[in-house]
């Protein structure tokens, strides 16, 4: 069986994780989308409302994607997950410095597992999380980048910590 993971933080998770997702799935058997803590990033979910909100936007794809909460080295995870190769998404040339020195890092932990690179949608290419959660903390619309319980999600957080700013 080949089995791929997808790790991020996915918060929150958007239309460009999901292409990537659909995408990927393509690739191999069973899909782990392995959610995780970036100690350098500030979530504005925690990791179980993120695996559980991840899971509820990959329900209805199809095929064997699984949904699993991580917080370990990346190839001690994939190992443990019998994964053959990480998939990785690429959105932009920054992007791929990052993930090039990443999968060079990560070949010298474990060279059984490949990293695969996927580009971005051309129209999704610009989304980022981290821009997303930015937008609508100032109160913009983010419709365009994640589904409409996300958004409703993200919402009702930044307004739940107080967070929204600007002019109203």
């Amino acid at each position: 069986m080949r089995i791929g993971v997808y790790p991020g933080t996915f918060d929150p998770i958007t239309l460009g994780h999901m292409d990537i997702i659909r995408r990927g799935a393509k690739l191999v058997d069973r899909l782990v989308i392995g959610v995780t803590t970036n100690i350098t990033k500030s979530p504005l979910f925690d990791d179980d409302e993120r695996i559980e909100m991840v899971h509820s936007e990959v329900a209805g794809l199809g095929g064997d994607i699984r949904v699993v909460g991580f917080n370990s080295l990346l190839m001690d995870f994939a190992e443990r997950e019998g994964a053959g190769m990480i998939v990785r998404g690429l959105r932009a040339v920054a992007d791929f410095e990052y993930e090039y020195q990443m999968a060079g890092m990560n070949q010298q932990l474990n060279d059984r597992i490949e990293t695969v690179f996927l580009m971005a949608d051309v129209g999704l290419q610009p989304i980022a999380s981290r821009l997303v959660k930015e937008i609508a903390i100032f109160g913009g619309d983010i419709h365009k980048f994640v589904t409409p319980s996300v958004r409703d999600a993200v919402v009702a957080r930044i307004a739940e910590r107080g967070l929204l700013q600007g002019e109203r």
